[in-house]
């Protein structure tokens, strides 16, 4: 009997002491207690402070040793010349390809990039006084004429418009050395280090030049824009002014004679020589290109494509909601947290290679809860041999509330309610 007493003695003191540093916890933790009921995860978050995304300068990936093929013998026709997979910008073949080169109309694809990326298509221009003559291939537009956005730009990448180059910049930039200098510090923001320009149309200047891979950075990116592809793989197009109709052509005959084309650009001056960005799909494989100074730069280019298309294919290495790494929570009702991919990662292999890739995560500190369910949490970045090979963000799989006062409460009541 006094055995007995003594046991239900111990367990009460157990629990007085067990109370006793539960309410030490609860007054000590103070962010765990903003609220004297559980809210809902979502309204919890309602009182964490908001952080403003910050803009990251892309960085173009590290050039992998298991897929780069070096070249082959109808690019030594190019004094340039590289082929890259869009979406992990990867060079599956390339010559010479950061030699700084003049490139001639090739130039107009970043014009069209920086006009798709602050212009709305139906945007009206008034051409200025210094776009008209410029020379060159033109539209022969008139001062004062006016025309949409959207009709430059067809009249820049089919025709190859100089002045309608120059009206675009005028109309973005203010003068055409004011539309140089954007185009300058969107090179830059795309990680490119053998690009300057001076001129919106490629006519040749002093200081204007380009390399066969910045190019295709530029052509890959701009690509991403869907308006941009409908523009640059349209054979035909017809331009409406205030004043005038225009019929233009696209000068790029391989959207007549190579399966899967989608653009890009031609180009041609007497000192850049024939230079041609090109681009195909197959297979859910985007490939993008660029030779310069190439006079077969057509039958090349093909070459170039079914390389490409022949040898590799594209690989989900990650496909999106798998999870991929777990991580503690502070402060919340579970302590573990499932983290998923955001995005698929998909890469270009060579046919008939076995994938195989390591994964290194990285997250900037522990998360504190409430965490919403799809919140980032972290980064993941997938690497072939120690090289780079893709990114993606890490979500949250699922919400966690933090340790309210309810979640206390009940767990002192769990501990007057045992044995």
């Amino acid at each position: 009997m006094k055995a007995a007493v003594n046991n239900k003695s111990g367990r009460l003191a157990l629990r007085a002491v067990a109370i006793t540093l539960a309410f030490l916890l609860f007054f000590t933790c103070s962010s765990s207690f903003a609220a004297s009921r559980a809210l809902p995860v979502k309204d919890q978050k309602k009182h964490r402070p908001f952080k403003p995304a910050e803009v990251v300068q892309t960085e173009l990936p590290i050039q992998r040793s298991d897929i780069f093929a070096g070249r082959i013998d109808c690019m030594e026709s190019a004094a340039s010349a590289a082929l890259i997979e869009a979406s992990s910008l990867q060079m599956l073949l390339a010559k010479d390809q950061t030699l700084r080169l003049p490139m001639a109309s090739t130039t107009k694809v970043i014009t069209a990039l920086i006009t798709l990326e602050r212009c709305s298509m139906d945007e009206v221009v008034s051409v200025a006084k210094e776009a008209v003559g410029v020379g060159g291939s033109c539209l022969y537009v008139r001062e004062g004429e006016k025309l949409t956005v959207r009709d430059l730009l067809y009249g820049l990448m089919l025709r190859s418009g100089n002045d309608a180059a120059a009206a675009l910049a005028i109309h973005i930039g203010g003068s055409i050395e004011g539309f140089a200098d954007i185009m300058n510090e969107r090179a830059r923001l795309m990680g490119l280090e053998n690009s300057n320009f001076v001129s919106p149309n490629g006519l040749d200047r002093e200081g204007h030049y380009s390399s066969a891979y910045d190019l295709c950075v530029i052509a890959a990116k701009a690509l991403e824009n869907p308006d941009f592809r409908r523009i640059v793989s349209t054979q035909y197009y017809t331009i409406q002014t205030d004043q005038r109709k225009i019929y233009v052509k696209n000068k790029n005959t391989m959207l007549w004679d190579y399966e899967g084309c989608i653009g890009v650009k031609t180009g041609y001056t007497s000192k850049s020589g024939r230079c041609l960005v090109f681009a195909a799909e197959r297979n859910g494989m985007l490939l993008v290109g660029c030779v310069l100074n190439c006079r077969p730069m057509f039958e090349v280019a093909a070459e170039m494509l079914d390389f490409g298309f022949d040898n590799y294919e594209m690989v989900k290495a990650v496909t999106a909601g798998t999870e991929l790494s777990r991580c503690t929570v502070e402060n919340g009702v579970q302590s573990v947290l499932a983290l998923t991919a955001k995005d698929d990662i998909s890469i270009p292999l060579k046919k008939g290679a076995e994938l195989s890739v390591d994964v290194n995560v990285s997250l900037p500190q522990t998360p504190i809860a409430p965490v919403l369910e799809g919140e980032r949490i972290g980064e993941c970045e997938l690497l072939i041999g120690g090289c780079p090979v893709g990114k993606t963000e890490l979500l949250a799989k699922s919400s966690v509330a933090f340790r309210s006062f309810s979640f206390y409460f009940q767990y002192l009541v769990s501990l007057f309610s045992r044995g």
